[in-house]
């Protein structure tokens, strides 16, 4: 089985656990974009929509680069693939044992 580092895996499943985060992510898949492109679809703050950038810089799933005024985010996929590594593993073993169910019940169920 594959390890990962539990302070990762929780940063970025902590990350991911909000939508407007979960959108930010999925806006930065299309490419870079600038703090003020990130926010303008939300109906809150900047301020606020700058916290959960803040929490996504923190998790690694977003760098910033600054180029005079303007912060520019790129997403960072690295951590999105440990997530997916983590629940993979988990995939794996409930298909074995659903599968394994399945033979059961047809070989022991009338149907």
């Amino acid at each position: 089985m594959v390890e990962f580092q539990p302070s990762s895996l929780d940063a970025a499943y902590a990350a991911l656990s909000h939508p407007a985060r979960r959108a930010i992510i999925a806006r930065l898949r299309t490419g870079d974009a600038r703090v003020t492109e990130l926010a303008a679809p939300f109906d809150m703050s900047l301020n606020a929509v700058s916290k959960h950038i803040r929490l996504l810089e923190a998790s690694g799933l977003v760098r910033r680069r600054v180029s005079g005024r303007d912060h520019w985010l790129s997403l960072e996929p690295q951590p999105l693939g440990e997530a997916a590594g983590w629940l993979e593993a988990y995939r794996t073993f409930w298909e074995g044992r659903l599968d394994a169910l399945d033979g059961y019940l047809r070989e022991n169920v009338d149907g």
